[in-house]
Protein backbone atom coordinates (compact mmCIF):
# COMPACT_ATOMS: atom_id res chain seq x y z
CA UNK A 1 0.00 0.00 0.00
CA UNK A 2 1.06 3.59 -0.56
CA UNK A 3 0.72 6.51 1.82
CA UNK A 4 0.25 9.78 -0.06
CA UNK A 5 1.50 12.93 1.68
CA UNK A 6 0.51 16.46 0.70
CA UNK A 7 3.77 18.32 1.24
CA UNK A 8 7.38 17.21 1.04
CA UNK A 9 9.12 18.92 3.96
CA UNK A 10 10.75 17.53 7.08
CA UNK A 11 7.46 16.38 8.63
CA UNK A 12 6.72 14.36 5.50
CA UNK A 13 10.26 12.99 5.62
CA UNK A 14 9.79 11.73 9.16
CA UNK A 15 6.38 10.30 8.27
CA UNK A 16 8.02 8.53 5.34
CA UNK A 17 10.69 7.01 7.58
CA UNK A 18 8.00 5.37 9.70
CA UNK A 19 5.93 4.38 6.65
CA UNK A 20 8.88 2.51 5.15
CA UNK A 21 9.52 0.75 8.43
CA UNK A 22 5.90 -0.43 8.40
CA UNK A 23 6.26 -1.78 4.87
CA UNK A 24 4.40 1.01 3.11
CA UNK A 25 5.41 2.95 0.02
CA UNK A 26 5.01 6.73 -0.11
CA UNK A 27 3.97 9.31 -2.67
CA UNK A 28 4.77 13.02 -2.31
CA UNK A 29 3.21 16.04 -3.96
CA UNK A 30 4.65 19.52 -3.56
CA UNK A 31 5.65 22.57 -5.57
CA UNK A 32 9.13 21.84 -6.92
CA UNK A 33 11.58 18.97 -6.72
CA UNK A 34 14.44 18.27 -4.29
CA UNK A 35 12.19 18.35 -1.23
CA UNK A 36 13.33 16.37 1.83
CA UNK A 37 10.61 13.74 1.40
CA UNK A 38 10.36 13.91 -2.39
CA UNK A 39 13.97 12.72 -2.63
CA UNK A 40 12.93 9.51 -0.88
CA UNK A 41 10.52 8.14 -3.49
CA UNK A 42 10.04 7.67 -7.21
CA UNK A 43 6.41 8.71 -6.64
CA UNK A 44 7.34 12.38 -6.44
CA UNK A 45 4.90 14.83 -8.03
CA UNK A 46 6.51 18.23 -8.37
CA UNK A 47 3.87 20.42 -10.04
CA UNK A 48 1.91 20.78 -6.80
CA UNK A 49 -1.65 20.10 -5.70
CA UNK A 50 -3.03 23.15 -7.48
CA UNK A 51 -2.43 21.33 -10.76
CA UNK A 52 -5.43 19.04 -11.21
CA UNK A 53 -3.54 16.79 -13.63
CA UNK A 54 -0.64 16.39 -11.16
CA UNK A 55 -3.02 15.91 -8.22
CA UNK A 56 -4.90 13.19 -10.09
CA UNK A 57 -1.67 11.31 -10.78
CA UNK A 58 -0.74 11.58 -7.11
CA UNK A 59 -4.16 10.35 -6.00
CA UNK A 60 -3.95 7.51 -8.49
CA UNK A 61 -0.86 5.96 -6.88
CA UNK A 62 -1.98 6.56 -3.28
CA UNK A 63 -4.19 4.36 -1.10
CA UNK A 64 -4.61 6.68 1.90
CA UNK A 65 -3.65 10.36 1.92
CA UNK A 66 -2.62 12.75 4.68
CA UNK A 67 -0.97 16.17 4.94
CA UNK A 68 2.11 17.69 6.53
CA UNK A 69 0.90 21.30 6.55
CA UNK A 70 -2.44 23.02 7.03
CA UNK A 71 -2.10 25.56 4.22
CA UNK A 72 -3.96 23.45 1.64
CA UNK A 73 -7.43 24.47 0.52
CA UNK A 74 -10.10 22.29 2.19
CA UNK A 75 -11.72 22.12 -1.27
CA UNK A 76 -8.72 20.10 -2.45
CA UNK A 77 -9.18 17.66 0.43
CA UNK A 78 -12.90 17.43 -0.41
CA UNK A 79 -12.01 16.57 -4.01
CA UNK A 80 -9.49 13.95 -2.90
CA UNK A 81 -12.11 12.40 -0.60
CA UNK A 82 -14.31 11.62 -3.62
CA UNK A 83 -11.56 9.31 -4.86
CA UNK A 84 -9.45 8.14 -1.89
CA UNK A 85 -9.55 8.33 1.92
CA UNK A 86 -7.90 11.51 3.22
CA UNK A 87 -7.22 12.45 6.83
CA UNK A 88 -7.63 14.92 8.41
CA UNK A 89 -10.86 15.60 6.52
CA UNK A 90 -11.82 18.76 4.66
CA UNK A 91 -14.35 19.45 7.40
CA UNK A 92 -11.66 19.25 10.08
CA UNK A 93 -9.35 21.54 8.11
CA UNK A 94 -12.12 24.11 7.65
CA UNK A 95 -12.48 24.28 11.44
CA UNK A 96 -8.72 24.69 11.97
CA UNK A 97 -7.26 26.65 9.08
CA UNK A 98 -8.91 29.96 9.99
CA UNK A 99 -7.78 30.71 13.55
CA UNK A 100 -10.93 32.73 14.31
CA UNK A 101 -13.17 29.84 13.26
CA UNK A 102 -10.87 27.53 15.25
CA UNK A 103 -11.34 29.65 18.37
CA UNK A 104 -15.12 29.80 17.86
CA UNK A 105 -15.23 26.00 17.54
CA UNK A 106 -13.31 25.57 20.78
CA UNK A 107 -15.41 28.17 22.58
CA UNK A 108 -18.60 26.31 21.62
CA UNK A 109 -17.10 23.20 23.20
CA UNK A 110 -16.19 24.97 26.46
CA UNK A 111 -12.45 24.73 25.85
CA UNK A 112 -10.59 27.43 27.83
CA UNK A 113 -9.15 30.19 25.63
CA UNK A 114 -7.61 33.65 25.82
CA UNK A 115 -9.98 36.48 24.93
CA UNK A 116 -10.23 37.02 21.17
CA UNK A 117 -12.19 38.89 18.50
CA UNK A 118 -12.36 39.37 14.74
CA UNK A 119 -10.76 42.62 13.59
CA UNK A 120 -12.01 44.65 10.63
CA UNK A 121 -10.67 48.13 11.42
CA UNK A 122 -8.34 50.20 13.58
CA UNK A 123 -11.41 51.04 15.67
CA UNK A 124 -11.87 47.32 16.38
CA UNK A 125 -8.28 47.21 17.64
CA UNK A 126 -8.88 50.20 19.91
CA UNK A 127 -12.01 48.56 21.26
CA UNK A 128 -10.18 45.30 21.90
CA UNK A 129 -7.42 47.13 23.76
CA UNK A 130 -10.04 48.88 25.90
CA UNK A 131 -11.67 45.55 26.74
CA UNK A 132 -8.60 43.36 27.32
CA UNK A 133 -5.93 46.01 28.00
CA UNK A 134 -2.49 46.28 26.39
CA UNK A 135 -0.42 44.59 25.17
CA UNK A 136 -2.37 42.21 22.93
CA UNK A 137 -1.62 40.23 19.77
CA UNK A 138 -2.83 40.77 16.22
CA UNK A 139 -2.87 37.54 14.19
CA UNK A 140 -3.61 36.83 10.57
CA UNK A 141 -6.49 34.38 10.58
CA UNK A 142 -4.75 32.13 8.04
CA UNK A 143 -1.21 31.30 6.86
CA UNK A 144 0.59 32.25 10.07
CA UNK A 145 3.31 30.07 11.62
CA UNK A 146 6.53 30.42 13.64
CA UNK A 147 5.62 34.01 14.50
CA UNK A 148 4.85 34.99 10.90
CA UNK A 149 1.51 36.76 10.78
CA UNK A 150 1.71 38.04 14.39
CA UNK A 151 2.16 41.54 15.77
CA UNK A 152 2.27 42.63 19.41
CA UNK A 153 0.31 45.84 20.04
CA UNK A 154 1.93 47.66 22.94
CA UNK A 155 -0.45 50.60 23.38
CA UNK A 156 -3.30 52.51 21.77
CA UNK A 157 -0.97 54.43 19.45
CA UNK A 158 0.41 51.10 18.23
CA UNK A 159 -3.00 49.97 16.89
CA UNK A 160 -2.55 51.88 13.64
CA UNK A 161 0.99 50.53 13.21
CA UNK A 162 -0.26 46.98 13.68
CA UNK A 163 -3.14 47.49 11.26
CA UNK A 164 -0.84 48.93 8.60
CA UNK A 165 1.61 46.04 9.00
CA UNK A 166 -0.99 43.73 7.48
CA UNK A 167 -2.94 46.10 5.23
CA UNK A 168 -0.56 48.73 3.82
CA UNK A 169 0.08 46.58 0.73
CA UNK A 170 -3.64 46.56 -0.14
CA UNK A 171 -4.12 42.85 0.46
CA UNK A 172 -6.67 43.42 3.25
CA UNK A 173 -5.87 40.27 5.19
CA UNK A 174 -8.45 38.86 7.56
CA UNK A 175 -7.28 39.57 11.11
CA UNK A 176 -8.11 38.71 14.67
CA UNK A 177 -6.91 40.00 18.02
CA UNK A 178 -6.01 37.84 20.98
CA UNK A 179 -5.48 38.66 24.61
CA UNK A 180 -1.84 38.70 25.70
CA UNK A 181 -1.37 35.96 28.30
CA UNK A 182 1.06 36.43 31.17
CA UNK A 183 2.03 32.77 31.09
CA UNK A 184 4.33 30.79 33.32
CA UNK A 185 5.14 28.17 30.68
CA UNK A 186 4.15 27.23 27.16
CA UNK A 187 3.21 23.56 26.90
CA UNK A 188 2.01 21.19 24.22
CA UNK A 189 0.35 17.80 23.95
CA UNK A 190 0.33 15.52 20.91
CA UNK A 191 -2.88 13.55 20.38
CA UNK A 192 -3.51 10.80 17.85
CA UNK A 193 -7.08 9.72 17.06
CA UNK A 194 -8.27 7.08 14.62
CA UNK A 195 -11.55 6.70 12.73
CA UNK A 196 -13.07 4.67 15.56
CA UNK A 197 -12.47 7.54 17.99
CA UNK A 198 -9.68 5.76 19.85
CA UNK A 199 -7.12 8.23 21.17
CA UNK A 200 -3.49 8.00 22.24
CA UNK A 201 -2.22 10.94 24.27
CA UNK A 202 1.44 11.86 24.64
CA UNK A 203 2.99 13.46 27.72
CA UNK A 204 2.55 17.17 28.30
CA UNK A 205 5.82 18.86 27.28
CA UNK A 206 7.27 22.31 27.78
CA UNK A 207 8.14 24.32 24.67
CA UNK A 208 10.67 27.15 24.85
CA UNK A 209 10.56 29.73 22.07
CA UNK A 210 13.23 31.99 20.60
CA UNK A 211 12.11 34.70 18.19
CA UNK A 212 8.68 33.04 17.94
CA UNK A 213 10.24 29.73 16.79
CA UNK A 214 10.38 26.64 18.97
CA UNK A 215 13.94 26.30 20.27
CA UNK A 216 13.66 23.51 22.84
CA UNK A 217 11.17 20.89 23.98
CA UNK A 218 11.45 19.34 27.43
CA UNK A 219 9.56 16.11 28.10
CA UNK A 220 7.75 15.78 30.35
CA UNK A 221 6.89 19.37 31.29
CA UNK A 222 8.02 20.21 34.79
CA UNK A 223 4.59 21.23 36.06
CA UNK A 224 2.22 19.88 38.68
CA UNK A 225 0.99 16.41 37.68
CA UNK A 226 -2.65 17.42 38.03
CA UNK A 227 -2.09 20.40 35.72
CA UNK A 228 -0.35 18.16 33.18
CA UNK A 229 -3.37 15.84 33.27
CA UNK A 230 -5.71 18.80 32.68
CA UNK A 231 -3.57 19.80 29.68
CA UNK A 232 -3.86 16.27 28.25
CA UNK A 233 -7.62 16.20 28.81
CA UNK A 234 -7.99 19.63 27.21
CA UNK A 235 -5.95 18.54 24.17
CA UNK A 236 -8.15 15.50 23.63
CA UNK A 237 -11.26 17.65 23.93
CA UNK A 238 -9.86 20.03 21.30
CA UNK A 239 -9.19 17.18 18.85
CA UNK A 240 -12.64 15.72 19.41
CA UNK A 241 -14.22 19.16 18.85
CA UNK A 242 -12.90 19.17 15.27
CA UNK A 243 -13.56 15.44 14.76
CA UNK A 244 -9.87 15.01 14.06
CA UNK A 245 -8.43 11.82 12.59
CA UNK A 246 -4.64 11.62 12.48
CA UNK A 247 -2.12 13.37 14.70
CA UNK A 248 -2.58 16.82 16.23
CA UNK A 249 -0.34 19.19 18.16
CA UNK A 250 -2.21 21.27 20.75
CA UNK A 251 -0.28 24.29 22.04
CA UNK A 252 -1.33 25.73 25.40
CA UNK A 253 -0.38 28.26 28.05
CA UNK A 254 0.10 27.58 31.74
CA UNK A 255 -0.97 30.88 33.26
CA UNK A 256 0.49 32.43 36.39
CA UNK A 257 -2.84 31.56 38.01
CA UNK A 258 -2.07 27.85 37.29
CA UNK A 259 -4.75 27.36 34.67
CA UNK A 260 -4.57 25.93 31.14
CA UNK A 261 -5.55 27.96 28.07
CA UNK A 262 -5.44 26.63 24.50
CA UNK A 263 -3.39 28.70 22.07
CA UNK A 264 -3.61 26.82 18.75
CA UNK A 265 -3.97 23.37 17.24
CA UNK A 266 -2.00 21.96 14.31
CA UNK A 267 -3.70 19.17 12.28
CA UNK A 268 -0.45 17.33 11.52
CA UNK A 269 2.79 16.14 13.11
CA UNK A 270 4.23 18.91 15.22
CA UNK A 271 7.63 20.23 16.22
CA UNK A 272 6.79 19.63 19.88
CA UNK A 273 6.46 15.92 19.09
CA UNK A 274 9.83 15.32 17.39
CA UNK A 275 11.19 13.95 20.68
CA UNK A 276 8.78 11.00 20.41
CA UNK A 277 10.93 9.35 17.71
CA UNK A 278 13.51 8.33 20.32
CA UNK A 279 11.63 9.26 23.47
CA UNK A 280 8.46 7.16 23.21
CA UNK A 281 7.68 3.56 22.37
CA UNK A 282 5.56 4.71 19.42
CA UNK A 283 6.43 8.02 17.79
CA UNK A 284 3.89 10.65 16.74
CA UNK A 285 4.72 9.73 13.14
CA UNK A 286 4.03 6.02 13.51
CA UNK A 287 0.84 6.72 15.44
CA UNK A 288 -0.26 9.17 12.74
CA UNK A 289 0.03 6.35 10.19
CA UNK A 290 -1.74 3.92 12.50
CA UNK A 291 -4.54 6.43 13.01
CA UNK A 292 -5.26 7.15 9.35
CA UNK A 293 -5.11 3.45 8.45
CA UNK A 294 -7.47 2.81 11.39
CA UNK A 295 -5.01 0.51 13.16
CA UNK A 296 -4.61 0.07 16.92
CA UNK A 297 -2.67 3.00 18.34
CA UNK A 298 0.74 2.45 19.89
CA UNK A 299 2.04 3.22 23.35
CA UNK A 300 2.84 6.87 24.07
CA UNK A 301 4.83 5.95 27.18
CA UNK A 302 8.34 7.37 27.33
CA UNK A 303 11.20 4.85 27.11
CA UNK A 304 13.22 6.86 29.66
CA UNK A 305 12.08 9.39 32.24
CA UNK A 306 13.27 12.45 30.32
CA UNK A 307 13.94 13.83 26.85
CA UNK A 308 15.12 17.13 25.41
CA UNK A 309 14.76 18.17 21.76
CA UNK A 310 16.50 21.23 20.31
CA UNK A 311 15.86 22.62 16.82
CA UNK A 312 18.83 23.31 14.55
CA UNK A 313 18.16 26.55 12.70
CA UNK A 314 20.16 27.97 9.85
CA UNK A 315 22.76 30.55 10.93
CA UNK A 316 23.78 31.57 7.41
CA UNK A 317 22.51 31.65 3.86
CA UNK A 318 23.96 29.08 1.48
CA UNK A 319 24.21 25.37 0.87
CA UNK A 320 22.26 23.18 3.29
CA UNK A 321 25.23 21.12 4.48
CA UNK A 322 26.66 21.60 7.99
CA UNK A 323 30.37 22.24 8.41
CA UNK A 324 31.04 19.48 10.95
CA UNK A 325 28.86 17.01 12.82
CA UNK A 326 31.61 14.98 14.52
CA UNK A 327 31.49 16.75 17.89
CA UNK A 328 27.70 16.55 18.02
CA UNK A 329 27.79 12.81 17.33
CA UNK A 330 30.16 12.25 20.27
CA UNK A 331 27.23 12.89 22.66
CA UNK A 332 26.33 9.25 23.25
CA UNK A 333 22.66 9.62 24.22
CA UNK A 334 21.83 12.14 21.51
CA UNK A 335 20.37 11.50 18.05
CA UNK A 336 20.96 13.91 15.18
CA UNK A 337 18.29 14.48 12.53
CA UNK A 338 19.19 16.48 9.41
CA UNK A 339 16.38 17.26 7.01
CA UNK A 340 18.33 17.28 3.72
CA UNK A 341 17.15 20.74 2.78
CA UNK A 342 19.24 21.87 -0.15
CA UNK A 343 19.34 25.55 0.85
CA UNK A 344 20.19 26.93 4.27
CA UNK A 345 18.67 30.25 5.33
CA UNK A 346 19.05 32.16 8.56
CA UNK A 347 16.32 30.96 10.93
CA UNK A 348 15.21 28.05 8.72
CA UNK A 349 14.60 24.71 10.43
CA UNK A 350 17.38 22.49 9.10
CA UNK A 351 17.33 19.65 11.63
CA UNK A 352 16.99 18.77 15.29
CA UNK A 353 18.67 16.80 18.04
CA UNK A 354 17.06 14.69 20.74
CA UNK A 355 18.62 13.42 23.95
CA UNK A 356 16.95 10.88 26.23
CA UNK A 357 18.15 10.43 29.80
CA UNK A 358 17.22 9.37 33.32
CA UNK A 359 16.72 12.96 34.48
CA UNK A 360 15.55 16.22 32.93
CA UNK A 361 18.79 17.86 34.01
CA UNK A 362 20.95 15.29 32.21
CA UNK A 363 18.80 15.40 29.07
CA UNK A 364 19.02 19.19 28.86
CA UNK A 365 22.76 19.22 29.62
CA UNK A 366 23.72 16.71 26.93
CA UNK A 367 21.33 18.14 24.33
CA UNK A 368 22.73 21.62 24.97
CA UNK A 369 26.30 20.34 24.59
CA UNK A 370 25.39 18.68 21.29
CA UNK A 371 23.66 21.85 20.12
CA UNK A 372 26.62 24.05 21.05
CA UNK A 373 29.00 21.84 19.06
CA UNK A 374 26.91 22.04 15.91
CA UNK A 375 28.05 24.40 13.14
CA UNK A 376 26.33 25.13 9.85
Amino acid sequence: MTLGILGGGQLAKMLANEAYRLGLNIAIIDNGDNTPAGDMTKNNFTAGWNSRAELDKFIGVSDVITLENEFISPDILAYIATLKPVYPSAETLRLVQDKFIQKNTFAKNNIPLPGYAAIDSIADLNQFGSQYDYPFIIKTRTLGYDGYGNYKVENENDCEVGWNKFNSDGKNRELMAEEFIDFEKEVAVMVTRNKCGEVAVYPCVETIQRNHICHQVIAPAQIDIDLAFIAQETAVKAVEAIDGVGVFGVEMFVTTAKSILVNEIAPRPHNSGHYTIEGCYCSQYENAIRAIFDLPLGSTEMVKPAACMINLLGTRNGIGVPENISSTLKETHTKLHLYNKKECRIGRKMGHITTIADTIENAIKEATNAYNHFVW
